[in-house]
């Protein structure tokens, strides 16, 4: 009997599927041994860690072992990534434990989906476990407690409780908190834009109507401020002739957007399908392990999804270009198969997500998969199969148009082909409805004249920049190197459930305590929170991985400045008093109620506390009646995910409640 070792139950239940009798499949539920909650764990003096077994992951390790002892062989079959490697690893210094000369034979496969053809071939090619993997995610691991471990403490010595620091996530805050104070910052400057509708000169009365803007004065770019500029261009047009002065023709090509890598699928489920990152991640993790179909078992449904590389096998290509020329016509598919170059530092051995089947189309599965999971798998086919399309062709078109001193000019553009488009899109309904949008101009000659039907003035202000959202900020975090794509969801999860940030309306708009904490953070550890500091951290880890550089070296470089922070952080910062007095007295003792920060937001307490533990939430009245029973207050409340809403005073004798303002009467 051979033994082989997964990570989870769902991938454990699937691959034993295929191997047959000869095989015993069973899971480790991820790491078996791991650094110590109860202390740092880490010998500061040599950087060795000291790995426990978790009491969690005692009862499944005595069954490994107990299996692993009547085993002829023992597969290691945990994730392709960093982390899957560690994992392997550490299963073998487990089962093994005190005895280094074991003979149990142990082998390494790692597989990028997870199909009887994939499952198998891995079988029959095994390798040994790749240290330098093993030793790039101690050395992250590693990092993550000192900067954890040592800033969290005096967060909450300083600050309050239940606050914590790491390297990528106050990162990830002060991008957010940097944003928010752009916004406030920003002062908001009026200008102009002049339209111009026209129409062809015919004998026949106005037809061929179509608009023009206002670009240029005297062959300048034009910027216009104010109203009173704005009054004498329109003065000045009214009497000018409006004449054709430069058509110009061509055609235009659209290409499709690779296939999804692991930050690129957390945008876009964001974007189209309102995912949290934590989520989509959540929900590809099931699509690849494997769902029950019908005639065929469990079967994985997409290949491995952390992934920031863009290859795909020449098989899935194939496959791709098959399903293409078959439903959507041969004029669809492109001569040679298309390639995409993954981003610098990209594990090249890895594929980008796709499906393990193009020939399961979503509809095929629509009764088998739960909505979610069907949604993101239609995301995934569409994006894979696009990738592999011709490109959207378009006719465009542009005709200036000179009137005195100005110049005015219109854009025209119509499908010719829609390639890949009939597909797949990226981005919103929005932003697709606006690609998609075909204008035609009429048919028109240089030196032509056009009759001015009106002119439209219209007033706008430069806009503040727009907070991030869940997508953007996966988005800024890759482009700046900051983290790897495992990272990205619990990122964000952590610093939505520290309360440092809430999500409104999907963007991430931080909270008072995230502002202090990430002041506190810059002032006195500028390292753990500089971008460029932390993305060269990132790009010594792959140094790491990529088995050119020692797993120590970034670790030592990092702990000696950052240890005389934290000591000269813990003489130099002042206990920060976040409490504030109110008139309000308290009900049960008499004393004055006071102003407290938790982790949803702002509460009342009793300042007799611990003596008297009286709480209770602060009533935020907007100065409206409840809509529906005209008695209670409209104020405002937070869930348990500090997201806003409006709701009766009287609940629960009024369970009037609403995510929008009620509006008030004219």
């Amino acid at each position: 009997m051979n033994l082989v070792i997964v990570e989870s139950p769902a991938k454990a239940k699937t691959i034993e599927g295929y191997l047959g009798k000869d095989y015993r499949v069973l899971a480790s539920y991820g790491h078996i041994r791991d650094l110590p909650k109860s202390k740092l764990g880490i010998n500061t003096d040599n950087m060795d860690p000291e790995y426990i077994i978790p009491v969690k992951s005692r009862k499944q390790l005595t069954a490994l072992k107990k299996e692993a002892a009547a085993a002829e062989k023992i597969i290691l079959a945990t994730d392709e990534d960093r982390e899957g490697e560690a994992i392997a690893w550490h299963l073998v210094q487990a089962i093994n434990d005190k005895n280094k000369n074991s003979k149990i034979n142990f082998q390494r496969i790692t597989f990028h989906e997870i199909t009887k053809e994939a499952i198998i071939k891995a079988v029959e090619n095994p390798r040994s476990i790749n240290q330098n993997l093993v030793d790039a995610q101690q050395a992250r691991r590693v990092l993550d407690r000192l900067v954890g471990y040592n800033l969290s403490p005096l967060l909450w010595k300083k600050i309050r409780r239940g606050l914590s620091a790491g390297r990528v996530q106050s990162v990830a805050l002060r991008l957010i908190v940097e944003r928010e104070q752009k916004i406030k910052k920003f002062k908001s400057e009026e200008f102009w834009e002049i339209i111009a509708q026209l129409s062809k000169v015919t004998g026949q009365g106005i037809k061929d109507k179509f608009q023009v803007k206002l670009l240029k004065f005297q062959n300048k770019n034009l910027k216009i401020l104010n109203k009173k500029n704005t009054d004498k261009i329109l003065d000045y047009l009214k009497n000018q002739k409006f004449t054709v002065s430069d058509i110009a023709r061509s055609e235009k090509k659209r290409h499709p957007s690779p296939p999804f890598t692991t930050s690129t699928l957390q945008q876009e489920a964001a974007r189209k399908l309102g995912f949290s990152a934590k989520k989509t991640m959540t929900l590809a993790q099931k699509l690849y392990e494997g769902q029950k179909i019908p005639g065929e078992g469990s079967v994985g449904l997409i290949t491995y999804m952390r992934t920031d590389s863009l290859n795909v096998s020449k098989q899935a290509i194939e496959e791709a270009r098959t399903i293409i020329k078959n439903n959507y016509g041969k004029e669809y598919l492109p001569e040679s198969p298309k390639f995409y170059k993954s981003k610098k530092g990209a594990q090249e051995a890895h594929e980008a997500i796709r499906p393990t089947r193009f020939s399961r189309k979503p509809d095929d599965l629509n009764q088998f998969l739960e909505k979610d999971l069907l949604k993101l798998y239609k995301l995934i086919w569409k994006r894979a199969i696009a990738s592999q399309m011709n490109p959207e062709i378009l006719d465009t078109l542009r005709v200036d148009i000179k009137a005195g001193d100005y110049l005015l000019r219109a854009n025209g553009k119509q499908v010719k082909f829609e390639g890949f488009s009939r597909v797949y899109l990226e981005g919103t309904k929005e932003k697709q409805n606006l690609l998609n949008k075909e204008v035609v101009l009429p048919d028109m000659k240089v030196g032509e004249e056009c009759n001015l039907l009106k002119i439209i003035p219209e007033q706008k202000f430069t806009q503040p920049p727009t907070r991030y959202s869940e997508a953007s900020l996966v988005k800024v975090l890759e482009e700046n190197g900051i983290g790897r794509p495992s990272t990205y969801a619990p990122t964000i999860s952590t610093i939505k459930n520290r309360g440092y940030v809430v999500v409104e309306k999907r963007f991430l708009i931080p909270q008072e305590i995230g502002f202090i904490v990430n002041d506190m953070l810059i002032e006195n550890f500028p390292e753990v929170v500089d971008v460029e500091f932390t993305a060269k951290m990132e790009s010594e880890l792959d140094e790491v991985a990529n088995g050119k550089t020692n797993w120590k070296k970034p670790v030592f470089e990092f702990w000696g400045p950052f240890s005389k922070s934290i000591t000269k952080g813990e003489e130099k910062i002042k206990k920060l008093d976040l409490t504030e007095k109110t008139d309000e007295k308290c009900e049960k003792c008499g004393k004055d109620m006071v102003i407290k920060h938790g982790r949803f937001g702002k509460f009342l307490a009793c300042s007799g506390f611990p003596e008297c533990k009286n709480a209770k939430p602060i009533v935020n009245k907007t100065g409206q009646k409840c809509p529906e029973c005209k008695k209670g207050d409209v104020i405002i409340k937070k869930t348990k995910r500090n997201r806003s809403f409006w709701g009766c005073s009287r609940y629960p004798d009024c369970k009037w409640a609403s995510w929008e303002p009620p509006k008030t009467d004219s």
